[in-house]
Order: structure tokens, then C-alpha cells, then sequence
């Protein structure tokens, strides 16, 4: 059983995923961040490796992964980085990448070195379970778990190949679009979370527009987690040097959370 599978034997546990981006708003925020998110009531931390081009996030995490860039982050430094956080905090670390950095690191180079560092698990948005399986075996062999992610627009024979590809958890796309903190979600979330869950074995979080602790509770009521990433990068921007309000607005989620029965 993996370190990401094992979250989620806890019997009536939420899983409470957080997203940051290596690197902002400044370089030794990660440092100081990530043990603190563990602390509050997280579960899994999403590490962000900044990407110039990133296609699937919506004008917060751009900002904060162009930012990042500015501040001289590189995939290797996002490793070293990690490296040092997992001899901090005993949190479950997962790097979310677009495949361009990946590649031009070199695969089997990659996962090595993402075992030595301590991650447990990759998110690539991108990168499509049909071209995923040279990535896939070498993560499979270095022991990391590869999530693939599933929008609401996905079909049942979609659900059915992510389902047989997925490891640690499966991604859902609250909606079809971009990353982002939104005023609401989708009513139908709730039947289509439902409906992954009787095809898939795995776990399932859901993420994408998730900003307050009610709109966690929420979702958590069919999902297995969620998974908060534009909400911590905006509160991150503006807060004080211990990330006051970063930290009180997760345990705020990890309360909310808790009380879903």
C-alpha cells in the first residue's frame, strides 16, 4: 500500500488535499508552508512545479507559477525543495507538473529522482492515459503513484480507462474549465461523483473552484477528499510571515470536513 493509498483507509476520514506553487510568493515559502499545512489538518500536499504555459489553471496559479519562475524555480530545485520538506513534515508529498518540465528532465531521471526526494505521487493535466504508459511504467517501477484526473464531460468508457490507469487517487474536475476559487459548484457534482465512484475502485477527490470550508463539506459528502489549491494561493499572497490566515482558514476546512457524516 502506498503513502497516498493509506490516507484513505481511515474510516470516516475526508482526505484534505492542499495545492501550493513551489516557490511563491517567495522561495523559502514552501519551506515554511508545507509543515504548517500539515499541522492545520492536511492530509496530502500538491507541490506545483512552475510551468511558463500552464493550460489548465486559471489566472491565480498562472500568476503564482509565473511569479515562481521569476524567483529562478526549476524542476530540480522543486526537488530539492521536496527533499527537504519530507524530512520536515511526514506528509504525503505529490508534485503536479505539466509534461514539457518532466521531459525535458528525462523520465526515468525524474521518478529516480522523485523517490529520493520523497514524493509520493504525480499529477500531470495534460497528459492523456492513452500516451501516458512509458511515464506510467517508470513511475509504477520507482513506487510513485501517477493520478490521472476526469471533468465532468467524461463518458463511462473514459471513467472505465482512468479507473484501470489511476494510482493513489482519481482526480475530479469539479468542472469544465480552469483552476480557480468560485462562489459555487455545479449542482449535478454530486451524481457525477457518485457515479465515478461505482465504476472506480479508488479513492476519489475532487477539485477546481473549491474556497470555502462549506463548499469542502459539501462536496465531501460522495467524494473521498478535496482538493484546494487558487483559495491557499490567494490567502498566501497577502498574508503575514507565519501564513496566519492560511493556516486558520485550514483548519477551518479540515473542522468542516471532520462534521460531514
Amino acid at each position: 500500500m502506498s503513502r497516498l493509498e493509506s490516507v484513505f483507509k481511515q474510516k470516516q476520514h475526508k482526505a484534505l488535499i492542499a495545492y501550493v506553487t513551489v516557490g511563491y510568493p517567495k522561495l523559502d515559502a514552501t519551506l515554511k508552508v508545507v509543515p504548517l499545512l500539515a499541522e492545520c489538518g492536511c492530509d496530502i500536499v500538491e507541490l506545483g512545479i512552475p510551468f511558463s504555459d500552464p493550460m489548465a489553471d486559471g489566472a491565480t496559479i498562472q500568476q503564482a507559477s509565473y511569479k515562481a519562475l521569476e524567483n529562478g524555480v526549476t524542476t530540480a530545485l522543486c526537488l530539492d525543495i521536496a527533499k527537504i520538506i519530507s524530512k520536515k513534515t511526514n506528509v504525503p508529498l505529490v508534485f503536479m507538473s505539466y509534461y514539457n518540465p518532466i521531459y525535458k528532465y528525462g523520465l526515468d531521471k525524474f521518478c529516480h529522482d522523485c523517490v529520493v526526494s520523497g514524493i509520493d505521487g504525480l499529477i500531470i493535466p495534460e497528459l492523456p492515459p492513452e500516451e501516458s504508459d512509458e511515464l506510467g511504467d517508470l513511475a509504477g517501477k520507482s513506487g510513485v503513484d501517477l493520478i490521472y484526473l476526469l471533468a465532468p464531460t467524461s463518458v463511462e468508457e473514459r471513467i472505465k480507462l482512468v479507473a484501470g490507469k489511476s494510482h493513489g487517487f482519481i482526480y475530479l474536475v469539479s468542472i469544465a474549465g480552469v483552476t480557480g476559487a468560485r462562489n459555487e459548484l455545479p449542482p449535478d457534482l454530486g451524481k457525477f461523483i457518485s457515479k465515478v465512484k461505482q465504476i472506480a475502485k479508488q479513492p476519489v477527490c475532487v477539485g477546481f473552484g473549491i474556497s470555502t470550508p462549506e463548499q469542502a463539506a459539501q462536496v465531501a459528502k460522495t467524494a473521498d477528499g478535496v482538493i484546494i489549491g487558487s483559495k491557499l494561493i490567494q490567502l498566501m499572497e497577502t498574508d503575514d510571515a507565519a501564513f496566519t490566515a492560511t493556516q486558520n482558514f485550514i483548519r477551518e476546512a479540515r473542522k468542516a470536513l471532520d462534521n460531514v457524516k
